[in-house]
């Protein structure tokens, strides 16, 4: 006897509609998320630099709390620039960037920690840096999963509707019980 379900149906693709309308409340998510934390990384970056410290100082020197070196101001500069474009183009890019750069913050978050007293340390991060990189990776996340990943989003989400198009086209119809 076998004991799981064949299916005949092949495994359909989900594709997304690129543009969310313009002013569908999901893309001011996306904005104010990439917008923000584009900001704070900017400026992080800028009073990094103004410190004139070395591109590669391990010593580092603070800047608000934060451990840092020319390299990671400058790298915090164009992440910022980057999330700051994501917040003007929106929609589906700034959610997907979000997403992006929420794992690669995250991802920095665990390279960083194992790298803190070795002499590969070439961002001069501490402790309180690899948390930053947490926090920030985990709210870029927030910010790009906001609306698309749930399991009880609204029947007019357009992702819902991509997932679920024979669902969606009855309701367009009016016709809930269709067979």
């Amino acid at each position: 006897m076998a004991t799981h379900v064949l299916h005949s149906a092949a495994r359909r693709r989900i594709t997304l509609d690129e543009q969310l309308p313009v002013d569908h409340r999901l893309s001011k998510v996306y904005r104010i998320g990439a917008g923000l934390t584009g900001l704070v990384l900017l400026a992080f970056g800028i009073l990094g630099l103004i410190d004139k410290v070395g591109f590669f100082d391990t010593g580092g020197d603070t800047v608000a709390g934060l451990n840092t070196n020319g390299a990671l101001s400058v790298l915090s500069i164009l992440v910022g620039l980057l999330l700051l474009a994501g917040m003007v183009i929106g929609g589906n890019f700034a959610s997907t960037l979000n997403m992006v750069l929420g794992v690669a913050f995250i991802a920095s978050g665990f390279l960083n920690l194992a790298l803190l007293d070795t002499g590969f340390n070439f961002l001069a991060f501490r402790i309180q840096n690899v948390l930053f990189s947490f926090v920030v990776g985990v709210m870029l996340m927030f910010f790009g999963m906001y609306g698309r990943v749930s399991a009880t989003l609204p029947h007019d989400n357009p992702y819902w509707k991509a997932r679920h198009p024979e669902q969606a086209a009855r309701e367009q119809r009016g016709t809930i019980f269709d067979k």
